[in-house]
């Protein structure tokens, strides 16, 4: 049996002193299929979902063979959100503590390309971008990627979900043939394979068993009649009454009548689907993250790349077509040692994928009847918090402690009441409890953030 443990692996002492201090002994199975191929330089394909350690596992294998004295960019990250591009680089940042003076540089869309260039200008080690982005650099020639080591293609599936197969194709042609590629993917469409023998030299492939701990997930499967879908999702809602739930819907039309559904029963929904605005996005996945939205309404596609830390509830108020699908939806609740419950709503003409579902899990579907849930009347379905949004953000300068110490000071709010802040380069979103949030809104309107009047709103 191989070891799984990190000083098994050929890494500095430096590295693995750092791994230590992050906390970091054993690998995630996905670490451990795939390090050891990665660290000799070989081409790889690795089928693994969000949270299970993949980001470690390329974050190691392309710091190792940096050369700290060229600035160059010398390790490529392509991902299909600036969401995950922004957690994909906080992590190599994590990781590159070893090391002395990496700099790693994100460059997304949705912001403007100016600072981008200015801080390329002065060169960087590890890019971490979407294609949209790194390419418009490739065109203007601020980037070039004649000294590239390592590509690697995160989230590959979801990349060619939102159409940039020729994108990345066009990346790839301007890198080195000698580079390596890393491919890591949560499924293996075919977008996938015809990716892989085009791009990749002799790939190895490894998988990290996606299949779910009971323990740790509760699934449940419940017949309905298309009509009543929507009714079904509300009283799924109102008997279980979770903090925060993702409903998985297929089409865009269908995410909005149901948040309208939702919104006309005073249970707090919005939706996520890929015609929203960047700004908007963000404003949604904020409110998500911070708990003042209780339901987030999302088509597949839009709800990849995703990574919310505690989720209590998956709503599938369709089954997906695809059975690796479900398995991906519903891993994401029960993490982080949390208990999470997946509730899937099955009409008669879906009966075929919830046999696909039961063949890939190799156990029987927990069936239940809609008639055993109580409605727990009272209150309406309203999240903890609230969140403020702030006209000011990054690009003003303005930092997560000015607006802590403006509502915590002049605004006399306690800590303890104030949720998570997101910066933004023009705008700022802090969550405080439902309780406060007229205060805190009138006190920071009435005073000042950084020595500025600043126009905040609630959302």
């Amino acid at each position: 049996m191989p070891s799984s443990a990190f000083s098994a692996l050929p890494l500095s002492p430096a590295t693995l002193a750092n791994l230590d201090a992050l906390g970091y002994v054993e690998m995630t199975p996905i670490q451990a299929q795939s390090l050891p191929i990665m660290l000799k330089g070989k081409d790889l394909i690795a089928q693994a979902k969000t949270g299970s350690g993949k980001t470690a596992a390329f974050g190691i294998a392309l710091l190792e063979p940096l050369n700290p004295r060229y600035f160059g960019c010398q390790a490529l990250v392509l991902c299909p959100t600036r969401e995950l591009a922004d957690q994909v680089a906080k992590e190599l940042r994590r990781l590159a503590r070893a090391a002395d003076n990496i700099k790693i540089l994100t460059l997304c869309g949705g912001v403007s390309i100016g600072p981008q260039i200015a801080s390329l200008e002065h060169g960087a080690h590890v890019i971490v971008g979407t294609p949209g982005r790194i390419q418009e650099h490739l065109k203007k020639g601020t980037l070039t990627l004649d000294g590239l080591n390592t590509l690697v293609l995160d989230e590959a599936d979801r990349m060619l979900d939102m159409g940039f197969y020729d994108a990345i194709a066009e990346i790839i042609e301007q890198t080195p043939s000698r580079r390596q590629t890393l491919l890591f993917s949560a499924t293996y469409p075919s977008g996938i394979k015809q990716l892989s023998a085009t791009f990749m030299r002799d790939p190895q492939q490894v998988k990290a068993e996606a299949l779910h701990d009971d323990a740790q997930i509760e699934q449940r499967f419940y017949e309905i009649d298309p009509e009543n879908r929507m009714d079904a999702v509300v009283r799924v809602l109102a008997t279980f009454r979770p903090e925060s739930c993702v409903a998985f819907c297929f089409t865009k039309q269908q995410c909005q009548e149901l948040v309208e559904q939702l919104s006309a029963r005073g249970i707090s929904a919005k939706a996520l689907n890929g015609d929203l605005e960047q700004r908007d996005r963000d404003q949604v996945l904020a409110m998500f993250a911070n708990r003042s939205l209780s339901v987030l309404v999302a088509t597949d596609v839009a709800a990849r790349g995703l990574d919310i830390d505690a989720l209590d509830m998956v709503i599938n108020v369709e089954l997906a077509r695809d059975s690796e699908i479900h398995i991906h939806r519903v891993g994401r609740t029960g993490r982080a040692g949390r208990k999470g419950i997946a509730i899937s709503l099955v009409a008669p003409a879906e009966a075929h994928r919830a046999r696909a579902i039961e063949e890939r899990q190799k156990a029987p579907l927990n069936w239940h009847s809609l008639d055993e849930l109580k409605v727990r009347l009272g209150e309406p379905l309203q999240p903890p918090m609230a969140t403020l949004c702030i006209g000011a953000g990054r690009k003003d300068k303005l930092r997560p402690g000015d607006i802590l110490g403006a509502l915590t000071g002049d605004a006399g709010i306690p800590g303890t009441q104030v949720g998570k802040i997101a910066l933004f380069d023009f705008q700022a979103f802090v969550a405080v409890e439902r309780s406060v949030i007229k205060q805190a809104l009138n006190r920071l309107n009435a005073g000042k953030i950084k020595g500025r009047s600043l126009k905040v709103r609630i959302l």
